[in-house]
C-alpha cells in the first residue's frame, strides 16, 4: 500500500484523487491545498489540509504529488519538498528543465529522498519518443507539435495575473510547419512559425485590459516567443464555449534525406486526466524503485520502463515485447 499526499486541488489533483480512490495499491493520506481546507469537501471522503501542514507528514506519506502550477508554485516549492519527501511533479516548462532537475536532485540527494521530475505527456511521454527517435534515426530531424489543445500550464500562468478571474489558453500547430517536419525541413524554423497561441480571458470588472493583454503576450518561455491573439469574454462564454480541456500533439522525427520517419501522437478528451494518469504510473515506480535505494531526481527518460509494473500486476513491460 503506498500512502499517497496529493498537494493542489486543482484539475490534476483531482484527476490524481480519482485514480487513487479506484486503485487499491494507494492509501490517500490527504489533500494539501492553499484554499479553506474547511470549505472543500471529496466525493472520495478524502481529508484536507493547508499546504503548509504538508511538511508535518514526512513519515506518513510515501509518494508527494505536487499538482500546483508550473508557472511558479512547483519550482519553488518540489526543491523544498525534495529533502523530506519523494515526489513526482509535472513541471513543464523545457527552458528551465535542467537546472530545475539539478536543484531537485541537489535537494533530494540531501534527504535521501527519490524525486520524478516532469512527469507528464510533454515533458513527459514525448520525452522518450524524443530521445528514442533521435538516437535510432541517423541524421534524424525530430519535431513536436502541441494542439489543438488547452494548455493547463500555460492557462495557470495567465490566471496568475493580477485582475484575471479565468482563463483559458490553445496551443495551435501551425499547418505548413507540420508538413516541413514531415518532409524533414522544419530544423531552422522558429518556435513562433511552429505554433501560435489563442487566449480566452476573464477579466475582473474594472481591470485594466491593455495590461493584461501586455502582460501575456511579452510572459518569457509561455507566450513572447509565438504569435499570442487575446480575447476577452465573459464567465458565461469561457464556460459555454471553452469548458472541456481536450489536447493533442505528435513528435515526428525524419531521417537523412526524409527516407525514414517515425510518428509517437496523442489525442485526449482531459488533459488533466491524462496527465494524472501518467503521474499515477510514475507514483507506483516512484515507491519500487526507493525501496530498491534509487536516490536523487530523476526525468522520464531515466527510469526504465518496466518500473512502471510491479508483482501485483497482470503484466509485466515484457509482456509487451
Amino acid at each position: 500500500m503506498i500512502r499517497l499526499g496529493i498537494i493542489g486541488y486543482g484539475n490534476i489533483g483531482r484527476a490524481c484523487e480519482r485514480i487513487a480512490a479506484r486503485d487499491g495499491r494507494f492509501r490517500l493520506v490527504g489533500i494539501f491545498t492553499r484554499r479553506d481546507p474547511s470549505a472543500l469537501d471529496s466525493p472520495f471522503g478524502t481529508k484536507f489540509f493547508r499546504q503548509s501542514e504538508i511538511f508535518s507528514f514526512s513519515d506518513d506519506v510515501d509518494v508527494a504529488l505536487v499538482c500546483t502550477g508550473s508557472a511558479n508554485d512547483v519550482e519553488n516549492l518540489t526543491p523544498r519538498l525534495a529533502e523530506r519527501f519523494n515526489t513526482v511533479d509535472s513541471f513543464d516548462t523545457h527552458a528551465k528543465m535542467k537546472d530545475y532537475v539539478a536543484a531537485v536532485n541537489e535537494a533530494a540527494l540531501s534527504g535521501g529522498k527519490l524525486c520524478f521530475v516532469g512527469i507528464g505527456w510533454d515533458p513527459g511521454l514525448f520525452s522518450m519518443a524524443r530521445a528514442l527517435f533521435y538516437a535510432v534515426l541517423e541524421c534524424a530531424s525530430v519535431q513536436t507539435f502541441w494542439g489543438r489543445g488547452v494548455s493547463q500550464g500555460h492557462s495557470e500562468a495567465i490566471r496568475r495575473i493580477d485582475g484575471v478571474l479565468d482563463a483559458r489558453q490553445y496551443t495551435v500547430p501551425i499547418p505548413e510547419a507540420v508538413a516541413a517536419a514531415k518532409r524533414g525541413e522544419a530544423d531552422a524554423l522558429s518556435d513562433r512559425q511552429k505554433h501560435r497561441r489563442e487566449c480566452y480571458v476573464v477579466a475582473a470588472e474594472g481591470a485594466d485590459l491593455n495590461r493584461i493583454r501586455q502582460e501575456i503576450v511579452q510572459m518569457p518561455n509561455y507566450f513572447a516567443p509565438y504569435d499570442t491573439s487575446v480575447r476577452f469574454v465573459s464567465r458565461e462564454q469561457l464556460e459555454r464555449e471553452h469548458g472541456g480541456m481536450p489536447h493533442a500533439g505528435q513528435v515526428i522525427a525524419c531521417g537523412r534525406e526524409g527516407g525514414d520517419s517515425l510518428n509517437f501522437a496523442l489525442s485526449t478528451t482531459s488533459n488533466p486526466d491524462m496527465t494524472a494518469g501518467i503521474m499515477m504510473a510514475y507514483a507506483r515506480a516512484n515507491a519500487h524503485l526507493y525501496a530498491e535505494n534509487c536516490r536523487g531526481a530523476y526525468t522520464i527518460c531515466d527510469i526504465p520502463v518496466s518500473a512502471l509494473y510491479d508483482d501485483g500486476d497482470k503484466k509485466s513491460a515484457r509482456d509487451f515485447v
